[in-house]
């Protein structure tokens, strides 16, 4: 087989066989097939889309381009989460400990944030001490053992999606439909789960703005899950303001950490938390319906399982369990602070999701370029979000820094976000849509 022949298959239209796709994903992983081979595919792949049966064959493929978790021994479901992005969607830190403590196993891949949105993986090391890159062992041991882990993609698992994806970003082929979802899924299916609940942005502040083409995207997934063996729910959630009220890493996960307490958190954030939740402990086969299964998280806040399921998961991972108990005093918050007042009485109309993610990368909690470190402290506590009414002199935010010139541009970048007026704006709904 030669990739020569390959890049003219692709580039006429016709269908590659299962082979054909996994010498690619193969080669990909192995370096065998040189970089402009292999974008010169990526490129005809845009132009002529992998079918649905290719878009299976190739997540599959490129799944076994390295080592696949076996997680079959374990007994019971295995299900995980995956968001396509966002601005303060740190859901993951507490949706993963409250699916385990109902029962549910949980192996949560993860990846680190990039532009404007923030990464599961940067959260939790804002825990000092904690591991996110395990060994296939390891997650098995854990999950054995507790229920849950939260990992990051090592040079085992999916290596060709690796190596394809920073190519894709070379060769301006990210758009493609099948090659995302290829993406995807085959770090998901690399996990050996059963299931599969996708958080799917649209507005402002996620990868894809437009409904409608995220909506595409959330089907794609399914179909793709659904040929694989995984039973895959995608929930469509509106990213045109920030969820919750914290952006930044530290922060977020002190946010979750509070709720997992039992503290009441912000109405958007348990909205998407309690619907996620239940989907996850339905599609675990902990709960006949997803709203038994947000009766079950309730539960198990309530109770403490959750928050135990925190301290066991942090302690297998090398941190402190203390930081479940005492968050605000485990957790870094950088030492530069900045309020952002109302300058006048009104109404908050607006909150730019986007701009307040660019705003977080300014002061130091994300990342522009791949290379670049975050600083765990830094970030943006949110006092009042949009529809609220507000007087002169009220505090919308707290802006957290380590450098004065990180936060005299990273408060002014948050400003430029905010929006009011004399009236409040009209209420659309944070959850859209419900795919199954």
């Amino acid at each position: 087989m030669r990739m020569l022949d390959l890049i003219l298959k692709k580039r006429s239209g016709v269908a590659h066989d299962f082979n054909e796709l996994k010498f690619i994903a193969d080669g990909a992983a192995s370096g065998a097939i040189p970089d402009y081979q292999l974008s010169a595919w990526l490129m005809a792949a845009f132009f002529n889309p992998l079918s649905r049966k290719e878009t299976a064959d190739f997540t599959k493929a490129m799944a076994l381009s390295g080592k696949k978790l076996d997680l079959k021994s374990l007994k019971g479901c295995r299900v995980d989460k995956h968001s396509t992005g966002g601005v303060g969607d740190g859901v993951s830190l507490a949706l993963a400990p409250i699916a385990a403590a109902a029962g549910v196993i949980v192996p949560m891949m993860s990846g680190r944030g990039l532009g404007h949105t923030g990464g599961t993986l940067d959260k939790l090391e804002a825990m000092k001490g904690f591991k996110v890159r395990l060994t296939p062992d390891q997650v098995y041991q854990q999950l054995k053992a507790t229920g849950v882990s939260m990992f990051g993609q090592t040079a085992e698992l999916a290596p060709s999606d690796k190596k394809l994806y920073a190519l894709r970003d070379a060769s301006c082929t990210v758009e493609s439909l099948p090659l995302i979802v290829a993406s995807i899924l085959s770090k998901k299916y690399a996990e050996d789960i059963t299931g599969l609940i996708m958080d799917v942005k649209y507005g402002s502040g996620a990868f894809l703005k437009d409904f409608k083409k995220s909506r595409e995207l959330a089907v794609a997934l399914i179909d793709t899950a659904r040929q694989l063996g995984i039973r895959c729910v995608a929930v469509l959630t509106a990213m045109d303001e920030p969820l919750g009220c914290a952006v930044g890493n530290g922060i977020e996960l002190e946010q979750s950490i509070k709720i997992l307490r039992g503290e009441k958190g912000p109405a958007d954030f348990m909205e998407v938390l309690e619907t996620l939740a239940g989907w996850m402990i339905c599609l675990g086969g902990k709960a006949e319906t997803p709203k038994d299964g947000v009766a079950r998280a309730r539960m198990v806040i309530a109770d403490g399982s959750a928050l135990e399921k925190m301290r066991q998961m942090v302690k297998w991972q090398g941190g402190d369990p203390r930081v479940a108990d005492q968050p605000e005093k485990f957790l870094p918050k950088a030492k530069l602070v900045a309020q952002v007042k109302a300058s006048a009485s009104g109404y908050l109309t607006g909150m730019d999701a986007r701009t307040v993610g660019h705003a977080s990368v300014l002061l130091g909690a994300g990342r522009a370029r791949a290379e670049d470190a975050v600083d765990f402290g830094a970030g943006i506590v949110l006092y009042r979000k949009t529809g609220d009414k507000i007087a002169a002199g009220d505090l919308i935010a707290r802006i957290y820094a380590s450098h004065p010139g990180k936060l005299r541009e990273g408060k002014k970048m948050f400003e430029s976000a905010l929006k009011t007026g004399s009236r409040p704006p009209k209420k659309s709904s944070l959850i859209k849509e419900i795919i199954e």
